[in-house]
């Protein structure tokens, strides 16, 4: 999990009133202006007819025509640091480039760079200078240059007496300058009555709290910050603080409460803010094993995605992905998790606003990318086992590839989390001012990092208090060491103590320990507990099995038709079964139309497929197909994601996609009313 800084703009200068740094995007309404006064670019005094002409543009929503008149300007005026600013404005506003952004911004300042409010007054262009500054300071934060930002902070204040001291916390945040951002929190909260920059006190001193495992002095300071944005009366700009409350309520291990907090930051969209409660619901709702609820989140993820602003949406484009990645791989939709891993990856870092950082986005993508690939890899070797020998080659050697690939994308992700610190920090539950990795996905860490080196960073985490909350997660990672170690005795009785201690909401993360025991206890010959573990594992998440790459063991009964014995033996040759009287009863018969049933050891149906609508655009006999149900329906939550939607969740328009959801909504409720 990872704070966000919620940014807010300086306050005026004399008449001046500038809305442009610090301010996710231009937030003007909050402001109260006398008369019927309006601004431009946040200032009041503008007099210029092409800035004039260029806010009204922007206003309008007419971004081409904005960007147009600021490129005549230019080129008018190269040497006028109002057109240079103009156009940096649009290229972050509109564009998101920053980088672009910067150049113009700087030829802003070389054009002003005044030493003193006189010599700025004097000169005629004393707006300019102060905006160019404060834009200056914005995108460096943006960009992870803090020390930059710092400098022109006091440069604001140095040259036009500005008290910029409640935007000093989070730079120093990113700095991990720890009791320089406490000073500064705490100097704010001393001197200033402004709620907005009390608010953004309290914020900072909600992460250097948490940063220092205070986890109960953070959440009260995260209730603070609440508290002064209500009194600011900013409306659904408490998003980010609403979020930030919620992470440190999951660091408590307080889910429910964490829940609540989403549910209220999720009620309106926010084009303007740093985060997308929806994308903390999605994993919330996943981890919890909630997978229709997970469903519509992912929906919800989409249109709040869509309604973000260009600066915005560049700054959590990744987490969108890996979000979406991670839903795709319990849904079994392997390949589009690698192709949204591998964006998430490429993404340019634009990480100022959260307290994590690129490398930490990176080491998270690489390994969801490994465990994407690793996921193709066992459906690969599924289809291979349903084909006939020519067809069977082909899909061995894609498996292959997608197992090269899968220890490729560890590797990168090795390398990352080789700082012992940093592997420390992750094995912590929801480790605090980090990006976010599942608790289901986590322990996958232990197999790229090797079981003894893990091993030892475990009990360090342990001494340090990381699981001081819950050791259940402790017994989890334990027993991951040993399956990877083949230690079968110690994986049964560390997975029964991580069971029992676990929080009820950790479904997923249960499901694959359960997994593991499963395995573990049928090689110690303990069949009913291993039978009884796989049963767990198939009732809270069936997609473990696969991603571990086990095998369910089965007593397999088929009846003399010929597609059902051509149905066994397809299921026979399947990586995900072994066949073993002591097993689950699978029945394969066939009247007039083949089904497969998967009974528990009550014999209660755990997974039955029927006959289903031959599809001709795949290569697959109908026999072929329904035993490729049965996999599918088996092994997964049983969702399914529409291609239209998968092209949306990697970057595409998702109006297309809600319009969809919309309809197959109202085809529902026209069948219900028939």
């Amino acid at each position: 999990m990872k704070l966000r800084r919620f940014t807010q703009p300086l306050l005026g200068l004399g008449l001046l009133l500038c809305a442009c740094s610090f301010a996710q995007a231009q937030d003007l309404d909050s402001f109260e202006l006398p008369g019927l006064q309006t601004t431009c670019f946040g200032m009041l005094d503008i007099t210029e007819p092409e800035a004039l002409a260029i806010c009204d543009a922007l206003a309008l929503d007419e971004n081409v025509r904005a960007r147009e008149l600021a490129q005549q300007w230019i080129r008018a005026e190269p040497q006028s640091p109002a057109a240079q600013f103009a156009l940096a404005e649009i290229l972050i506003r509109v564009e998101g480039n920053l980088a672009r952004a910067v150049f113009h911004l700087n030829r802003a300042e070389e054009l002003t760079n005044y030493s003193s409010l006189g010599r700025a007054l004097a000169a005629g262009n004393a707006q300019w200078h102060y905006l160019a500054l404060s834009e200056l300071s914005y995108v460096h934060q943006l960009m992870g240059n803090q020390l930059a930002s710092l400098e022109y902070l006091d440069k604001i204040a140095n040259i036009y007496g500005q008290d910029v001291e409640s935007l000093r916390g989070w730079p120093l945040i990113k700095l991990q300058e720890w009791e320089l951002a406490r000073e500064s929190a705490n100097k704010v909260l001393r001197s200033s009555n402004n709620p907005r920059e009390r608010s953004r006190a309290w914020n900072t001193l909600c992460a250097v709290e948490l940063a220092q495992l205070r986890p109960a002095e953070s959440l009260e300071a995260c209730d603070k910050s609440l508290s002064e944005d209500e009194a600011a009366a900013d409306g659904i700009q408490g998003t980010v603080y609403l979020l930030n409350a919620a992470e440190v309520a999951l660091s408590m291990l307080r889910m429910q409460e964490a829940e609540r907090f989403l549910d209220r930051a999720a009620r309106v969209i926010n084009p303007n803010s740093v985060g997308d409660p929806w994308i903390n619901i999605l994993n919330l709702y996943m981890s919890q094993g909630r997978f229709d609820d997970a469903r519509f989140a992912l929906d919800n993820m989409l249109v709040w995605r869509d309604s973000q602003e260009p600066i915005v949406s560049i700054m959590n484009q990744a987490e969108h992905f890996l979000a979406a990645a991670n839903f795709l791989l319990l849904t079994g939709y392997a390949e589009d998790a690698i192709t949204l891993s591998t964006n998430a990856l490429n993404q340019p870092d634009r990480t100022g606003s959260y307290s994590a950082d690129e490398e930490q986005k990176d080491s998270v993508a690489a390994l969801t990318n490994a465990v994407a690939h690793q996921s193709a890899y066992e459906l690969a070797m599924e289809q291979a086992a349903l084909l006939p020998l020519r067809q069977k080659i082909s899909s061995i050697s894609k498996a292959l590839a997608h197992r090269l690939r899968a220890w490729r994308s560890s590797r990168h992700a090795a390398s990352l989390f080789a700082d012992a610190q940093v592997l420390q920090n992750r094995l912590r539950p929801y480790a605090p001012l980090d990006v976010y990795i599942p608790e289901w996905i986590e322990p996958e860490i232990i197999a790229i990092m090797g079981p003894g080196v893990s091993a030892q960073i475990l009990e360090q985490a342990r001494t340090n208090g990381a699981f001081a909350l819950n050791e259940g997660y402790y017994f989890s990672y334990k027993s991951e060491i040993a399956a990877l170690s083949n230690k079968h005795s110690e994986v049964a009785e560390l997975a029964e103590l991580a069971l029992a201690q676990l929080p009820e909401e950790e479904v997923l993360l249960k499901a694959r320990i359960a997994s593991r025991a499963a395995d573990a206890t049928w090689k110690l010959g303990q069949v009913e507990q291993s039978l009884a573990y796989y049963e767990m594992a198939l009732q809270w998440d069936p997609s473990s099995i696969r991603r571990l790459g086990l095998a369910l063991p089965i007593n397999l009964s088929t009846s003399s038709d010929p597609d059902s014995i051509e149905i066994g033996k397809l299921l026979a040759n399947s990586p995900r079964f072994k066949k073993d009287e002591r097993g689950f009863e699978v029945q394969v018969s066939s009247t007039n139309t083949p089904q497969i049933c998967l009974l528990s050891r009550r014999n209660i149906p755990l997974s039955c497929v029927h006959a289903i609508e031959l599809n001709e655009t795949i290569p697959l006999s109908a026999v072929q197909q329904i035993a490729q149900n049965f996999h599918t329906q088996t092994f997964g939550p049983g969702i399914e994601i529409s291609p239209t939607l998968r092209m949306a969740l990697r970057g595409n328009s998702a109006v297309v996609a809600s319009q969809e959801r919309l309809d197959a909504q109202a085809e529902r409720a026209s069948n219900l009313t028939r």
